[in-house]
């Protein structure tokens, strides 16, 4: 009897390059993929390359700069929500001087903001921002499915034919394109009518691309849920709140993270913070596509569900659904 060769495999040693990058909060992982083939991250004083793997020992700098390596720096996990005011940019330094969205929220004590996919100049809503690049990556990768609302005030006519046509799919210049959803909203006659649209992607101008599709302009374009946080109307334009730890794990596990603690704060750096809440912000309308109540403004969702965070009793994704099935949208209530 003849002896098998046996092969063994040599497990790689450390983590990617790009994954450690985006848990410190440098940037998304695609954008730390990016900056390392332009050979701006150096590791132990070399240029890396994509696919060079790193542990706690080796030195990473990014454009020269060395980066911090310490544990409290590898667990950082914050999120914040903010309600985006019309003609502001998502970028941190905009050439032509435009307002940014990083003007108004606080700078975090380790690591740098992640904004959670982008709005246009135009759009307004709901935008997340995250010190931890890997959340921001799975929260932003197709394979995940976080589906986006946005209330919508269309000009011009909207027949049945238009609406079934954008649920159908339409071909755009960069391929084809649809609604997941679109319910009518209370508000707005004739030529000017509000609707709540669901996308999957984060596509470039997707959902005003699709209106125009049909030969129909939107005058109105607002964001008003990402997977299952929503904004809600306590949150004015302009203003910004941080997650609790509770909703912070609620939304890691939705793709299929580990809870991190939040990193403790000192009694100085908290009233620093309020204090930063409480700042006054130039008056902005209370948003579109709303009905005023008896006590309080509640978006007119498509499925009338107002709340920021709706908890429920299935089981979080902890993997990327199969196929092109549309995964179901957990709702997180406030606690």
């Amino acid at each position: 009897m003849n002896d098998k060769t046996k092969q063994t495999t040599v497990a790689p040693v450390g983590e990617k390059l790009q994954k450690v990058l985006a848990r410190m909060g440098v940037g998304s992982r695609r954008e730390m993929e990016r900056w390392i083939q332009e050979g701006r991250v150096q590791v132990n004083s070399r240029v890396a390359k994509l696919g060079t793997r790193v542990d706690s020992l080796d030195a990473i700098a990014v454009d020269g700069r060395p980066l911090k390596s310490d544990a409290a720096d590898y667990a950082q996990r914050r999120v914040l929500i903010y309600n985006k005011p019309d003609g502001e940019v998502c970028t941190r330094n905009d050439p032509e001087g435009r307002p940014t969205v990083f003007d108004r929220i606080p700078k975090p004590h380790a690591g740098r903001w992640i904004n959670i996919g982008r709005l246009d100049i135009n759009t307004t809503g709901l935008l997340m921002f995250t010190t931890d690049g890997e959340l921001a990556n799975r929260l932003m990768h197709p394979s995940y499915q976080m589906d986006r609302e946005y209330a919508v005030r269309v000009r011009g006519d909207v027949t049945e034919e238009m609406i079934d046509n954008l649920k159908k799919g339409v071909m755009l210049d960069d391929g084809p394109a649809k609604f997941t959803d679109i319910k009518a909203a209370p508000g707005g006659e004739g030529f000017n009518r509000w609707f709540h649209c669901v996308v999957m992607e984060g596509r470039n101008r997707e959902v005003r691309r699709l209106w125009e599709s049909q030969d129909v302009v939107v005058s109105r374009l607002k964001r008003v849920r990402f997977g299952p946080v929503f904004l809600t109307s306590e949150l004015r334009m302009g203003r910004w709140r941080e997650m609790t730890q509770s909703e912070v794990d609620i939304l890691s596990k939705e793709v299929g993270l580990e809870p991190i603690a939040l990193p403790e704060m000192s009694l100085k750096a908290k009233e620093k913070l309020e204090r930063q809440q409480r700042k006054t912000v130039k008056p902005v309308g209370a948003g579109h596509g709303a009905r005023r109540g008896a006590d309080k403004t509640v978006y007119t969702t498509s499925k009338e569900q107002p709340a920021e965070f709706a908890k429920d009793s299935r089981k979080p994704r902890s993997n990327a659904p199969a196929g092109n099935k549309k995964a179901p949208v957990r709702r997180l209530r406030p606690e």
